[in-house]
């Protein structure tokens, strides 16, 4: 279906890959990973024609039918949520058009028979393309796929313009699917969807029969979509016949295949060379060195696979705190609008957050997780009851929010060394440097970084200070894959307590020791791992 031979991409002056190939078979779903910067949406654009490779070619089958989501949605304006979903299908649009004509033609009286049989024989192939294309059942598969995302059937007539950027993103998505093309490519397509969309997504992506080419920072969601990876790194491009998990298990292999196979051939080479540095000067083994000199310039030398940066985590010895770290009681929160109608988040919430607690916060989009970790914080008031946090209690603070009350005209550096005004320039540097922060990059402006960048520099502050307490609400939105496994890793040798609310479900099953879920405006409270609570519910579900 598509092949991509020998392809080389230069931009900006630098080689973002050289001689890269793969192809992807009817059918196949396909991963495509690599660190930030290493070419991976370079490939989208190549393949939808946006870019031309500076070598190589990219071949699709004849028909082939795309469609491409990226983070760039472009302008919608002028028509309803569905009403938008509806006109992005343009190829069944066109077809309509014809049908109609067709109609129009074969209702004049005065037709010729042979022009109305062949009006008719073409309008047949019209019609078998349209019912192909699922143009019948357009409206409500258009209906089933909003819904699936997110977007209740009250809101497919309001105006797209009064949604949110997040929103808008769930209808450009909407529009991708409704196509049901023969290749479908996909850039982060999990960003600023809730657990429960994702998870609609990834059974609809299963159940899909066509292509997919996508790229995620869902571990979780990789796993359950693609059978194949595309990795894209330090140049180069490898394939690997099997989901996520394999492919991280075969790269293992490869790397300690090669860093094997390198000290056989550096064991080799010393030995040859002191044969050489030997016998070079004596015109009895004349032949044997010279021999010896062309066999080394003609071997192929191994080396050694690039070693990827990680942010390494070194985090504070911290106060130990009160036992009971949060407690809420009789909680109750109520939204009013612009015209004054009440929206009841949640009430009657009690319950008690010990100390070294990690909870996962569940429920549904709209269930008030977000709102519950702000009335903790002190961001919002409570409308009824209370939630207090220990006397003896530091909390730590991160949302999509707090991104913006970063200092857009700070460096890096600046901008950290006023949230740790005590600590050395040294210091400082050094933390920074774990984040992946190195050399002049740290006095790059705020305002030029990218959102995974800025979460680091929050996460950085974070987690270099005194906190017995974090509260953080989505902190993986941003972050790559390597970042997140990262993260996850401080989290689990942090010693404080935690509030996560998370859409990575691979983050939530291996850092949660109790799950926290907010429920038609009820607390309910299960005493064990994030798996065990997916079991409960799902136990649950049969009864």
């Amino acid at each position: 279906m598509l092949h991509v031979s020998n392809v080389s991409k230069i931009l900006g002056g630098e080689t973002l890959f050289k001689n890269a190939s793969f192809q992807i078979n009817p059918g196949e779903k396909v991963g495509l990973v690599g660190p930030n910067g290493a070419g991976k949406t370079t490939f989208f654009r190549l393949i939808i024609g946006e870019e031309q490779p500076n070598e190589g070619q990219i071949s699709l089958m004849p028909k082939t039918r795309i469609a491409y989501f990226s983070q760039n949605v472009g302008e919608m304006k002028g028509r309803s949520a569905l009403a938008e979903v509806i006109a992005g299908h343009s190829a069944l649009d066109e077809l309509n058009t014809k049908l109609r004509q067709y109609e129009e033609k074969i209702s004049n009286p005065d037709i010729d028979p042979d022009e109305m049989n062949r009006i008719l024989e073409e309008m047949g192939d019209v019609q078998t393309e349209f019912e192909k294309l699922g143009g019948y059942d357009l409206e409500s598969n258009a209906q089933e796929i909003l819904t699936g995302l997110g977007i209740a059937p009250s809101d497919h007539q309001k105006p797209i313009e009064d949604f949110s950027g997040g929103w808008k993103m769930r209808i450009a998505l909407a529009k991708v699917l409704i196509i049901m093309p023969d290749l479908i490519l996909m850039d982060e397509p999990t960003n600023y969807l809730d657990l429960e969309t994702i998870m609609w997504l990834e059974t609809w992506l299963k159940n899909f029969k066509g292509s997919i080419l996508m790229t995620s920072h869902d571990r979780f969601f990789m796993n359950a979509v693609v059978k194949k990876i595309v990795e894209v790194a330090q140049g180069t491009v490898t394939t690997f016949s099997g989901d996520y998990e394999f492919y991280l298990q075969e790269k293992a292999i490869r790397k300690k295949q090669n860093e094997a196979e390198f000290s056989r051939q550096q064991s080799m080479l010393k030995k040859e060379e002191e044969f050489i540095a030997r016998f070079q000067a004596r015109a009895s083994h004349a032949a044997q060195v010279q021999s010896r000199v062309k066999k080394l310039d003609k071997i192929d030398r191994v080396e050694l696979f690039a070693e990827e940066e990680e942010m390494k985590i070194l985090l504070p010895e911290i106060p130990r705190g009160g036992n009971e770290v949060v407690t809420v009681n009789n909680l109750a929160k109520i939204w009013k609008d612009s015209q004054g109608k009440e929206n009841r988040v949640f009430h009657d919430l009690s319950f008690t957050v010990q100390r070294q607690d990690k909870i996962a916060v569940v429920g549904v989009n709209g269930a008030g997780k977000s709102t519950l970790l702000k009335v903790i914080m002190k961001l919002t008031d409570a409308t009824t009851g209370s939630a207090l946090i220990g006397p003896s209690i530091n909390a730590g603070y991160f949302s999509q929010y707090t991104l913006e009350v970063l200092n857009a005209e700070n460096t890096i550096y600046d901008e950290l060394k006023e949230k740790m005004p005590k600590a050395s320039d040294g210091f400082v540097r050094n933390v920074l440097a774990a984040f992946l922060f190195r050399g002049d990059e740290v006095f790059k402006k705020i305002k030029y970084l990218s959102g995974g960048e800025k979460t680091r520099v929050i996460l950085a502050a974070m987690l270099s200070s005194y906190h017995n307490l974090l509260v953080l609400d989505e902190p993986t939105n941003h972050l790559d894959i390597k970042s997140r496994e990262i993260l996850l890793d401080a989290l689990s040798r942090y010693q404080g307590t935690i509030l996560l609310v998370s859409h990575d479900r691979y983050f939530l099953n291996h850092l949660a020791t109790k799950v926290l879920e907010i429920d038609h405006g009820e607390a309910h409270f299960y005493p064990g791992s994030y798996p065990e609570y997916v079991d409960h519910q799902k136990r649950k579900l049969k009864c």
